[in-house]
């Protein structure tokens, strides 16, 4: 668009050296559409201009003004047809004109007719057959789902960068206000499944200078976004526009606070979106190292701070504008606006998956009709993976945005994956635990899959799995016991949400001694001999005990009544104990589990006195110690 404008100044300057040569009423109808135009008469101006060529059909000028005027109107059927009668009617116009003619015809849908017109060496005819060859292509795969404007959210200003909640009731925007005035506004979605009109988020974040781009963490706790208009001390080495990030616990945004130098440039930085584990920041920059024009770029946060930028490489960066990155909660399937691909036209939206930690597979086209002729500039993914928000001037005038969604073709869906929201907690006091390191890993790869760090208000967490395997939790806090745990997370579960809560116990923590009475056996006098209810009795006390038999110890405690003598009761009470002991074992138990003793006629439960006092002292008692 840049060279195209270009190239009409050019032929600005010129009119008045090719005056002599245009009749004086053409020339006056040109002078009127210049004027008209800039009072913003646009019909007018068209009007007039039409006029001048009827009069003057080799009037040059005003061919290249009235063509790009149309161009950026939109109006791509009528800007061709003005390119085609200058090439056709104008001195040199095969030559001048054959580029713009191309470019008008690709963006009406017409490759057919661009390709025709030949080929020059230059990297403007190159992109642009690659182009023409794309759009050929695309026709045969068009998406069969339908695009919806989301109604009364839109107005007549731009609406741009969308960013969709996780439950889908809320979405985030940019709205920017009479044609340069950029701030964040919200809407909530009606209980018909539309939307309400837009609320502006208020200070902070928003200022009277720029901010645009936001990207809402996973969590809805931090926000992240490009502001514009910044200065350093000594002027504006800080950058035109950088990133800056505010916090909330609950519902108040915190003062926004710049990245830093390490990520912050004298160049533009923009267009943040933060990874699912809170660990990358993808963003835009037209910094040196690129691939020219802004190009998306990454950086990790390790060691307790944020690394030196990455860039994505050419995979997905191109001589062009690469903008908008969203990373889906998959931590996977990367979408970002771009105009250096092959595509319909302006920027297109593009998809491209993660091969390992630093490559990605070959950025993809979305195709039609999510992406058209018009710009498509930024986008967000639902967190089921199944629809798309994104941002398009496509029934406006060139740069008035508007908000529309979409149903994503299955072939453009992120990997399904389990969200698990919850909140780590001190298990005695019941406090929610913020500043939590939870470090997940797959079990049979020993691959990283997250670390995550619970919320400093609430102590809370969400946290996206892949479905269809199994991981290994490791939770650690100062100051408390480290846990360990697994999980499991069949593939039948995609897509759906569970809640999970994380218990802690402080470091200084002991366990208390808790002794369970689970089985009492009765002998007979002078008797050591179980019998098969007592084997029974035994069993079923013990049945619950063996399927988890960590951390348990059981204990065998034989007593006697008092008659007979101390040395010969002693005796009989291990004989006793002895027999249960045995039982149990092989029922299963670990000996090394297991602790027998005989306490003789000591610890009496009933007074010996009577026949059924000593009945009941002659006993074993089996307890379980955890």
């Amino acid at each position: 668009m840049q060279r195209g404008i270009c190239f009409l100044l050019i032929w600005f300057w010129l009119a008045p050296a090719l005056k002599a040569q245009v009749p004086s009423r053409a020339q006056r109808f040109f002078n009127l559409a210049m004027i008209y135009e800039g009072r913003k008469e646009h019909d007018r101006a068209r009007a007039k201009m039409e006029d001048a060529i009827r009069l003057y059909p080799q009037f040059t000028t005003a061919y290249s003004m009235l063509g790009e005027w149309y161009f950026k109107d939109q109006r791509y059927n009528l800007s061709a047809d003005i390119f085609q009668r200058a090439y056709r009617n104008t001195p040199n116009g095969s030559t001048l004109f054959a580029l713009p003619l191309a470019k008008s015809l690709i963006y009406a849908g017409r490759p057919e007719e661009a390709l025709a017109l030949g080929y020059q060496d230059s990297k403007e005819w190159k992109k642009l057959r690659d182009q023409a060859q794309f759009v050929l292509s695309a026709r045969n795969h068009v998406w069969r789902d339908t695009v919806f404007s989301l109604g009364r959210t839109n107005t007549a200003d731009a609406e741009l960068f969308p960013h969709i909640t996780p439950d889908e009731q809320k979405i985030y925007f940019t709205r920017r206000r009479n044609g340069s005035d950029e701030d964040f506004y919200y809407a909530w979605r009606d209980s018909c499944g539309g939307w309400f009109s837009a609320r502006n988020m208020g200070s902070p974040p928003n200022t009277p200078d720029q901010e645009a781009a936001q990207m809402i963490s996973a969590d809805g706790h931090y926000l992240f976004f490009t502001k514009c208009e910044n200065r350093s001390e000594n002027g504006w080495e800080a950058g035109g526009c950088d990133l800056y990030m505010s916090y909330t616990a609950d519902s108040i945004w915190s003062a926004p606070q710049n990245f830093g130098a390490t990520i912050n440039s004298p160049a533009f930085e923009g267009m943040p979106c933060l990874s699912p584990d809170n660990r990358e920041l993808y963003f835009v920059s037209d910094r040196p190292g690129g691939f020219g024009g802004l190009d998306i770029w990454v950086s990790r946060f390790a060691e307790g701070l944020w690394q030196a930028p990455r860039n994505l490489g050419a995979e997905i960066n191109t001589a062009g504008n690469e903008t908008a990155p969203f990373l889906h909660i998959d931590n996977q399937t990367l979408y970002f606006a771009s105009d250096g691909h092959p595509g319909f036209g302006h920027a297109d939206l593009f998809i491209a998956r993660r091969k390992n930690d630093t490559n990605w597979t070959k950025a993809v086209n979305m195709g039609a009709p999510i992406n058209t002729a018009a710009d498509e500039s930024g986008l967000s993914v639902n967190f089921a993976g199944n629809r798309l928000y994104f941002s398009s001037d496509r029934e406006g005038k060139r740069g008035n945005c508007d908000l529309y969604e979409m149903k994503l073709p299955a072939e453009l869906q992120p990997k399904p994956v389990v969200t698990i929201k919850g909140y780590v907690y001190d298990s005695l006091s019941k406090q929610r635990l913020n500043h939590t390191s939870i470090f997940v890993k797959e079990t049979y790869t020993g691959n990283p899959s997250y670390q995550f760090t619970s919320n400093r208000g609430d102590g809370s967490f969400m946290i996206t799995l892949p479905a269809g395997r199994k991981y290994d939790w490791s939770i650690d806090r100062v100051s408390f016991m480290k846990r360990e745990e697994e999980m499991n997370i069949p593939g039948e579960l995609a897509g759906t949400e569970h809640a999970y809560t994380i218990p802690m116990l402080p470091d200084d923590y002991v366990e208390p001694v808790n002794d369970s009475l689970i089985a009492t056996v009765q002998f007979p006098r002078n008797s050591a001999k179980l019998t098969e209810d007592d084997r029974a009795r035994l069993r079923n006390a013990m049945r619950p005990w063996l399927e988890d038999p960590r951390g348990v110890m059981v204990f065998i405690n034989g007593y006697t009544d008092n008659s007979g003598t101390p040395m010969i009761n002693e005796e009989l009470s291990y004989q006793r104990a002895g027999l249960v002991a045995r039982e149990i074992m092989d029922m299963g138990w670990n000996e090394m589990s297991l602790k027998t003793q005989g306490w003789g006629e000591a610890n009496p439960v009933a007074p010996n006195e009577t026949e059924e006092g000593q009945s009941m002292n002659r006993r074993v008692e089996v307890v379980i110690r955890r």
